[in-house]
């Protein structure tokens, strides 16, 4: 019998142990592509109004569309409660290859059940003072699909330190501001910008001094938004997103998303020209001095235009 040389032998395991690595990284990519990943979608909250559970399981072979809540806290590090300072209701359509987002007053008026009326931002906190940061997040969950009667498949909180850490992991981004803004005794003309971690913050931040208050930081956010997206999802950086989204995993406030719902979000939208297949909106409303049952006074709150919401809901957020 032919004998087979050690170093052949030695050679065949490693081709065989190559073979097995690329097989399973081979597996493991097929398993996070959109279209075999998004089978099953959970819901949190079903945009009725009904006290939150366990969240159900919707079977969704085909994965047409889910709906993300993206929340941003005011929680400084080593705090354990905040408010619910950003808040961004978005559609993605795997189908059609096409993402809605609109964003969500942070002064807005609710109805907080046990409660009474009080403002969406400070539905998060006062659950998380009383019940616990699970809880808080949760109420703040299912206010806003009760508000919107849309119902919520993901939602993704963390706090604006969050935001810098993944800015400075990438190196920084390019944003587009819309328009002139003072921030920090800085005049930033309008235009497109390369900023880093710190900046970026300070503009996601800034509502008082930004044009057109609150509604003026919404834009910005959504522009700081897809300046992280555009530079995560580039070329060079799609084998490091786990370790971006990693990178901010300590500043996460909750989720329930893992690290493979993310990267396989990103992958879906990775080829999405946010120019063209990106449409956002902002619900309206009027400012108001209103009873705060909270306060136990009156609180400048915004009540929003039912019609525009319920025309935005009807066109962007069915599947």
């Amino acid at each position: 019998m032919k004998k087979i040389g050690k170093w052949k032998v030695i050679g065949y395991t490693l081709l065989g142990m190559i073979i097995v690595t690329v097989a399973v990284l081979g597996f493991e990519y097929n398993q996070l592509q959109p279209q075999n990943h998004f089978k099953t979608i959970p819901v949190v909250s079903t945009g009725k109004t009904v006290t939150p559970g366990k969240p159900q399981q919707q079977s969704n072979a085909s994965a047409p569309g889910f709906n993300i809540l993206i929340m941003g806290s005011d929680a400084r590090p080593g705090e354990t409660i905040g408010h619910s300072d950003t808040m961004m209701l978005v559609h993605v359509d795997l189908g059609e290859k096409q993402i809605n987002a609109v964003s969500i007053p942070r002064d807005t008026r609710v109805h907080l059940d046990g409660y009474g009326y009080t403002k969406l931002t400070s539905v998060q906190y006062i659950l998380q003072a009383n019940k616990g940061p699970k809880q808080g997040i949760e109420a703040a969950v299912q206010a806003i699909s009760e508000l919107t009667g849309v119902p919520i498949n993901y939602y993704v909180e963390t706090n604006f330190e969050g935001l810098q850490s993944m800015v400075d992991a990438m190196g920084g981004i390019q944003i587009n501001v819309p328009t002139d803004e003072k921030i920090n005794n800085q005049v930033i003309n309008a235009g497109t910008h390369f900023f880093d971690g710190q900046m970026v913050l300070a503009l996601a931040r800034e509502r008082h001094s930004v044009a057109n208050g609150d509604y003026g930081r919404q834009q910005l956010q959504l522009e700081t938004l897809k300046g992280i997206a555009k530079e995560a999802l580039s070329p060079g950086n799609i084998p490091k997103l786990p370790s971006l989204v990693n990178s901010v995993s300590k500043y996460m406030i909750g989720t329930n998303m893992s690290t493979s719902d993310m990267v396989s979000l990103g992958l879906a939208v990775k080829d999405i020209d946010p120019n063209k297949q990106l449409h956002y909106e902002q619900l309206q409303g009027v400012g108001e001095s209103m009873y705060d049952d909270i306060l136990k006074a009156k609180n400048d709150e915004i009540v929003i235009d039912p019609q525009q919401m319920k025309s935005i809901i009807a066109k962007y957020f069915q599947s």
